[in-house]
């Protein structure tokens, strides 16, 4: 594959993807959220409840349409789930507890809203609909994926986007950590357990095992290049960014950092580099 496996795609505007997922994109486009944040509205056909998937950004206006969708399908929120703590994903699910009265489980415990949180091997079901809880850290500690059974597919946060790649989020992610989870998503699409991806940010991706090989394969470049970088006298963070990210814009910059000290660590780790 030439390129990103969302690389080609239209500007993404969310909407119902299936008989149980259902995109409301957040107000927030940018260079690291692409098109906004996806809120996923999740339930079983016929069911009265619906699963939220990370409410967004503090915003009234996306939560009040979040909040329309699932009413205007005849339905409740009955909980909110959050792949991860970052503030584009999880800022406003205080707010969208308040308005919709369903707890918020989370791994981290500083953004639970109840009493439950949420772990590896967790199953939850609501109204019918089964969803199972896979931790996949390394874009932060606490990433979470969420599988559905029912539709062979995964919902990823920003450990796999619909366009482009992802940051580890250094020191709270790890590279190592990111691998990993990577493998495992891709063992799940190889056994066709989660064929698509349902991402935090951009278009579903109707291919999860080309996606994730695709990202592979992506880390894989990028920690040779930054080795050659090292190699060929850069020693710091910022000077290893101007070699291997010359070609990207340079308002990334400062996220591309972020990776950069992950790929260091990791290749120190690895022996790859002097410790």
């Amino acid at each position: 594959m030439a390129g990103d496996p969302g690389g080609g795609a239209v500007t993404w505007r969310g909407g119902a993807v299936s008989e149980r997922a259902r995109c409301v994109l957040a107000p927030n486009p940018g260079p690291m959220t692409l098109d906004g944040t996806n809120t996923w509205v999740l339930a079983e056909p016929g069911s009265a409840e619906a699963v939220v998937v990370d409410p967004g950004p503090l915003d009234e206006q996306h939560l009040t349409a979040v909040l329309a969708a699932v009413r205007e399908s005849g339905r409740r929120v009955a909980l909110t789930l959050l792949t991860h703590g970052h503030a584009d994903h999880a800022e406003g699910a205080r707010r969208f507890a308040e308005l919709t009265a369903a707890p918020v489980r989370a791994l981290d415990p500083a953004h639970r809203l109840g009493a439950e949180g949420l772990g590896e091997g967790d199953v939850i079901a609501v109204g019918g609909l089964e969803i199972r809880v896979l931790a996949t850290p390394g874009h932060t500690a606490d990433s979470l994926s969420f599988l559905l059974p029912a539709e062979d597919a995964v919902l990823t946060g920003d450990t796999v986007l619909g366009r482009g790649t992802t940051v580890v989020a250094h020191p709270d992610g790890r590279l190592a950590d990111y691998l990993d989870s990577l493998r495992r998503l891709r063992d799940l699409a190889e056994a066709s357990a989660a064929r698509r991806i349902l991402p935090g940010h951009g278009p579903v991706l109707d291919n999860a095992y080309e996606a994730v090989s695709y990202y592979l394969r992506h880390r894989a470049e990028r920690l040779a290049q930054v080795e050659a970088a090292v190699a060929a006298g850069d020693r710091t963070p910022a000077e290893v960014v101007a070699r291997v990210y010359a070609d990207v814009d340079r308002s990334l910059w400062p996220a591309a950092e972020l990776s950069v000290r992950a790929q260091l660590d990791y290749l120190r780790e690895q022996g790859r580099l002097p410790a």
